[in-house]
């Protein structure tokens, strides 16, 4: 069953949405401040993480931005603030949701029904990937390709960081653009055009006959994995 991780300094909160999403049957696990968050988010990776704005020792902005350097499953804020301001600056920031408190258990069950099934469950962070041609050490951030070493932009890593943590699955544009470039940015999908161009040429890779990088067409990508 599902892992989910809830962030919030009110006991009242993570007692409510224990008994609730418990009754689900999800695994839940708490933290009481961001620290704490961000260390059991690294350590336990859930299928989704509840995060309140007001905590104790960091700001909501801030674990949201750090949780987004390494956490890929949704995000949603739990929070009383409901100025627009801040609700945009949590989504661009990549939150996949905002509900505002006072909330209804049903509204956000539903939500976390609906982007569980949209992510699927958490997939385990890939480190390497290698073949005959290309060596990808995503903890180095280093491509070779025939031998030869090729220079990858932050963007770049970033996009291809996350299709080989999803190998062999779909995965969409607007989450891509959402995770790279931002909340506003779902719609801009001629900079994936761009920058799969781009890994395409790097990795020596044939767009009518991939060996890596699979496209669908107005839907997302797919980063193959190694042929046995």
């Amino acid at each position: 069953m599902s892992k989910i991780l809830i962030i919030d300094d009110e006991p009242q909160i993570r007692r409510f949405l224990q008994i609730g999403l418990t009754a689900q049957g999800y695994t839940i696990l708490e933290a009481d401040n961001g620290r704490q968050g961000l260390a059991l988010a690294a350590e336990i990776m859930p299928d989704l993480i509840i995060l309140d704005m007001g905590l104790p020792d960091l700001d909501g902005q801030v674990v949201l931005k750090k949780l987004r350097d390494f956490f890929h499953q949704p995000i949603i804020v739990l929070s009383v603030r409901n100025r627009e301001s801040e609700i945009v600056q949590a989504l661009d920031t990549g939150a996949n949701d905002y509900v505002v408190k006072p909330f209804g258990i049903q509204e956000l069950l539903a939500r976390i029904r609906g982007l569980i099934k949209a992510f699927g469950p958490t997939v385990e962070s890939v480190h390497t990937f290698q073949d005959e041609r290309v060596v990808i050490d995503l903890q180095e951030r280093k491509l070779t390709v025939d031998g030869e070493a090729t220079k990858l932009s932050r963007k770049e890593f970033e996009l291809l960081k996350r299709l080989i943590n999803n190998a062999g699955r779909l995965v969409t544009q607007q989450q891509l653009l959402r995770e790279i470039w931002g909340g506003t940015h779902v719609e801009d999908t001629h900079y994936l055009r761009i920058f799969i161009a781009r890994l395409r040429t790097k990795l020596g890779d044939d767009p009518s006959n991939p060996r890596y990088i699979e496209t669908e067409p107005g839907v997302g990508y797919r980063f193959l994995p190694n042929i046995e």
